[in-house]
């Protein structure tokens, strides 16, 4: 009788696909990863040692400070794909976040790895609608420069899960939540069948992302509780401590709401 192989071990697997410079092939180790969700092992308490080359990245794009990445109107065929290629570079990043959140904290119990996978795979399935239409008009992701805003927080708070869920999931993907609805009123009004496909996907993208803010609020409270803070004030110090960006405003309050924000939290994001 043969012996039954191992099951694959999910933060090993995870850096693997975080590794992959390939964006393809990233979505593609990401979703096989969730299909198997169900009988992957854990490795919880193993502290992974960090390689090089994280995160793993294409050529292309070019990767530039926000401030020279040229603005388009989207008003015009290119800028219009300009535009979605912004929201696809997002994806990838959030692809890449997700990812490092499963392998890179030891010691969380088994749904916090789990949960991030599945926003993982979400994140995948987002990038691949995305590029999908991009290609459709005639573009492909590596077209347009990019920047790394993203990835850059993700970064400093290597060192700290609780930074991390703060100031990632909770604060820079929720700035998403504000800016998806004012972003589908202008494809609205460029009104062409293309920009109209984009509102579509954008209204996937914002109900997953409610999610997604909500795991990170869930394992953020988690933490504060286990360590015996209090979220609202530790929230501040780690803004402050790791230079996180202040929010503008309009807020999209409602979807805060849902993602688990309490009026106390909104109140200080809206001072």
């Amino acid at each position: 009788m043969k012996p039954t192989p191992t099951p694959p071990e999910l933060r090993q697997y995870a850096l693997r696909a975080l590794l992959e410079r390939d964006s393809g092939e990233k979505v593609l180790l990401t979703q096989a990863l969730w299909a198997q969700a169900a009988t992957l092992l854990i490795a919880i308490d193993e502290p992974l040692p960090a390689p090089t080359g994280l995160p793993g990245c294409p050529d292309r794009p070019e990767l530039r400070s926000h401030l020279d990445v040229p603005k388009r109107s989207p008003f015009t065929h290119e800028g219009l794909a300009a535009l979605l290629h912004a929201v696809i570079h997002i994806e990838f990043n959030a692809i890449n976040l997700a990812l490092d959140a499963i392998w890179r904290f030891a010691g969380m119990p088994r749904a916090y790895y789990l949960d991030w996978l599945k926003v993982a795979a979400e994140e995948a399935h987002h990038f691949s609608l995305l590029r999908a239409h991009l290609q459709a008009m005639g573009y492909d992701y590596g077209d347009f420069p990019a920047h790394t805003g993203l990835w850059d927080m993700t970064a400093k708070t290597a060192g700290d899960v609780l930074a991390r869920m703060a100031l990632v999931p909770r604060t820079l993907e929720a700035r998403g939540l504000d800016a998806t609805p004012p972003m589908q009123a202008k494809l609205r009004k460029v009104g062409t069948p293309e920009a109209l496909r984009a509102v579509d996907i954008l209204d996937i993208i914002l109900r997953d992302e409610i999610g997604h803010v909500a795991i990170g609020n869930q394992w953020y409270r988690h933490l504060c509780t286990q360590r015996g803070l209090d979220p609202v004030a530790s929230y501040a110090v780690l803004a402050r401590q790791y230079g996180a960006p202040r929010l503008k405003g309009p807020l999209n309050l409602g979807a805060r709401r849902q993602a688990g924000f309490d009026d106390a939290e909104l109140a200080l994001l809206g001072s």
